[in-house]
């Protein structure tokens, strides 16, 4: 069934002029009730500056000098995740710690002015200053510098989070996050992935949070290594044991879901685009697959979308900058359209999306609403 939806409807007071002026696909509407929570997706985590250099025609080589023909600046980290969840139309809370210095305003700006983040949550950390990764992009892969010290232990507490209809939660092996099971017992929806175990031990008795979360999210060989399955699909089964959903991805060969409670299983090929830069590709994918499950898609729609979200984003430079609007994804639908040549079948793929995306597109595409530079003086 394809869900209803509004375009530029109503939304909250507390988002900002800047949110609810911008033309929005909002594709919960046919499911919000007076009585919602206020916010459709809580994050917490570390907010980074990102400063990407693309364009590179390789790795940069030991004691010579490279020069990119691309750079942009633009919040990272967790905020990766936050903005791609915020233009895909959903109402966003962030609980991160920022310094007070200029990264630290200018990274604050760009979520709550720029993308219609909530952070009342967060908060400025004086004498702390802000987390730096510089990424530099070639070949379509990435290698990245951070620099950043430890906020200090008064850093936004999570543990008792605002009402939300889910939250995204990067997984610590060997550690619980109090936070997850507090919303997880509030009704909040948890989807989880993952980093790489340092530890080597790829134990999932050690992601102790597991039980709260509705859908794991790794990478193959994340999940390959933590069922200890040679297939990346058959690890999936094997983690349902786990979590109702397991979805694994597979790279360049898409993506592999299994719903427990279902019994579906789901397998959508990856879309073929250039990349420019990969930066905070999977931080997409995971906000897709987030906005399809609360919209209540089915498993093949979320996995078909959560793949779409994330081709289109590798295809610009920047984590947070990157990341698909509606004005994007329908303006790659028109344009996939009206192409000769192309096979029904993949045609039928995405159908869905034809109750969803705007029928006019008002403004230029690609849509970037975050500077990629800073420190420009605005115009008098």
């Amino acid at each position: 069934m394809t869900p209803s939806h509004t375009i530029t409807g109503e939304e909250p007071e507390h988002l900002t002029q800047a949110a609810r002026c911008r033309a929005q696909v909002d594709p919960l509407a046919a499911l919000r009730v007076p009585a919602d929570p206020p916010w459709d997706v809580y994050l917490t985590g570390t907010v980074f500056l990102d400063i990407i250099f693309t364009g590179l025609d390789s790795a940069p080589v030991r004691g010579t000098e490279s020069w990119a023909r691309g750079m942009g600046s633009s919040p990272g980290g967790v905020a990766n995740m936050a903005t791609a969840l915020a233009r895909l139309g959903l109402r966003t809370s962030l609980a991160a710690a920022f310094g007070d210095d200029h990264y630290g305003e200018y990274c604050w700006d760009a979520l709550a002015q720029g993308e219609g983040i909530d952070l009342s949550a967060s908060r400025t950390v004086p004498g702390w200053h802000s987390p730096v990764t510089v990424s530099m992009a070639y070949e379509g892969e990435r290698t990245m510098v951070s620099h950043g010290h430890e906020p200090p232990p008064e850093e936004p507490a999570p543990d008792c989070p605002p009402r939300a209809r889910a939250a995204v939660a990067s997984l610590t092996p060997g550690t619980r996050a109090p936070w997850i099971a507090q919303a997880a017992r509030e009704g909040t929806r948890i989807f989880a992935d993952v980093g790489w175990d340092d530890t080597g031990a790829w134990d999932l008795a050690g992601l102790a949070d597991l039980e709260h979360c509705e859908a794991f999210l790794p990478n193959a060989e994340e999940a390959k290594r933590y069922t200890g399955a040679d297939c990346p699909r058959v690890a999936a089964h094997a983690l349902t044991e786990h979590v109702p959903v397991a979805v694994v991805t597979l790279g360049p060969e898409g993506a592999y879901a299994v719903d427990r409670r279902t019994g579906e299983a789901a397998e959508v090929p990856a879309i073929a685009v250039e990349a420019l830069d990969p930066t905070g590709a999977g931080d997409v994918f995971v906000a897709g697959f987030v906005t399809g499950s609360l919209a209540g898609w089915p498993l093949a729609d979320r996995l078909a979308f959560a793949g779409l979200t994330a081709a289109l984003s590798v295809q610009e430079f920047g984590g947070s900058l990157s990341a698909p609007g509606w004005s994007e994804i329908g303006a790659w639908w028109r344009r996939v359209q009206a192409l000769p040549g192309q096979e029904p079948m993949a045609l039928r793929r995405y159908e869905f999306l034809e109750g969803l995306v705007p029928e006019v597109l008002d403004r230029p595409w690609p849509l970037r609403r975050a500077v990629p530079t800073i420190g420009f003086r605005r115009s008098a």
